[in-house]
């Protein structure tokens, strides 16, 4: 790809997000009804290709249950309120409350309060009680403490996650996690990420993960891009992560998923990430506004408590339905925010496609205009795209 000249000293890639692209119509439509989008992670089948971000605004051990019901996976924080406190109910009552200028200092002092591993077994034994498949999510930092707790509880599918996860984490004061070892050693199908580049993405493939989460920054919670000033817009990090996907199957023979984590905030966003290369997609903010979720209309990361530098912010989404409403439909709205693998079926029926490796190669097209176009009184009025 070609570079652009930012100064005599540096030159930059393009990159592009959601909203800069297009998917484009083949010349072939499907009914929605004959769409498969199934996904399938190691021995793990699902009717939705879908993770509920680990953040605790949006999965409780009980939204949890519901969204495995519904079809999809539901990762549950373990370094969150659920593990630090027996009965967290009261303190998602003071965050929901909270005023803007009080809400990070707050949520940082309930934060300090210890993990507890019994708790860590707890929720996961009530998980797995409801016969669903289970996921929880930890930090390199803490994988290896919680190690033993979490395959003593049966655990299905591990995901270790942060900011920025690598392969390679070099430190000067402590043993740094051996992301190949510790796949190796556990056995427990593992999911890896965030990354946002070709050759991170490479790396943590070669460690053996199932899975790689794609997305450094794009959340509606996050404030990593403005505090730290990095981060890939998702339709270039998600191909780029697609593309050292094909690589590491051709040199090894073994699949990788890719998983979009983040900037996907209506069923069209969600539509594209598959269409950019995704296998599945992480959301949070949508399943946030769910009427199950544990912090009723609010959201925040899981850097948003950080001690000394919170790279995140709690936000208000609103109640806006049901889980089922909102993954499934009905959809009552009209803005894309319901009914969002409705929506991602209907595209690919529209597009021509049956399954969701057919529509990873879909045409894209540059689409500056495609929020603006034909859309003046939609935004003035403040409804449908305007809003």
């Amino acid at each position: 790809m070609a570079e652009i000249e930012i100064g005599i000293y540096k030159s930059a890639r393009q990159a592009y997000g959601f909203d800069d692209i297009a998917i484009v119509p083949t010349r072939r439509t499907r009914d929605p009804e004959d769409v498969d989008i199934s996904w399938q992670l190691d021995a793990y089948k699902f009717g939705l290709p879908l993770l509920a971000s680990a953040m605790d605004g949006v999965v409780s051990p009980a939204t949890a249950i519901e969204i495995g019901k519904l079809g999809g996976l539901g990762v549950l924080n373990l370094e969150g309120l659920w593990t630090r406190y027996e009965d967290p109910t009261p303190l998602f009552e003071e965050i929901c409350e909270l005023d803007n200028d009080k809400a990070t200092a707050r949520m940082q002092q309930m934060y300090l309060e210890p993990i507890k591993l019994e708790l860590v077994s707890q929720r996961i034994a009530e998980m797995k009680a409801a016969g669903i498949t289970t996921s929880a999510s930890v930090t390199p930092q803490r994988t290896a403490w919680m190690a033993k707790a979490i395959a003593d509880s049966g655990l299905n599918i591990l995901v270790i996650q942060g900011t920025v996860v690598s392969a390679e984490h070099v430190s000067k004061t402590v043993e740094p996690l051996n992301l190949k070892q510790f796949i190796r050693e556990y056995e427990i199908p593992t999911i890896v990420g965030g990354c946002a580049s070709y050759q991170a993405a490479l790396h943590l493939m070669r460690t053996g993960a199932a899975g790689v989460l794609v997305g450094v920054g794009p959340g509606n919670a996050c404030t990593t891009r403005g505090v730290l000033g990095i981060g890939v817009p998702q339709a270039t990090a998600i191909a780029d992560v697609a593309g050292a996907r094909m690589r590491h199957l051709d040199e090894t023979g073994r699949y990788v998923h890719v998983i979009a984590d983040g900037g996907m905030s209506k069923g069209g966003d969600i539509a594209k990430a598959f269409a950019c290369g995704a296998d599945a997609v992480m959301i949070g903010s949508p399943l946030s506004a769910a009427q199950e979720a544990p912090a009723r209309g609010n959201h925040w990361g899981m850097a948003t408590f950080h001690p000394t530098l919170p790279r995140g912010a709690r936000v208000k989404t609103g109640v806006r339905g049901s889980l089922k409403e909102i993954l499934l439909g009905p959809a009552s709205e009209n803005d894309g925010r319901m009914n969002l693998f409705g929506a991602l079926r209907t595209s690919m029926a529209t597009c021509g496609y049956e399954t969701l490796k057919e529509f990873q190669k879909a045409e894209i097209m540059l689409a500056p205009s495609l929020q603006t176009e034909g859309k003046q009184l939609q935004k003035a009025q403040n409804v449908g795209m305007g809003h």
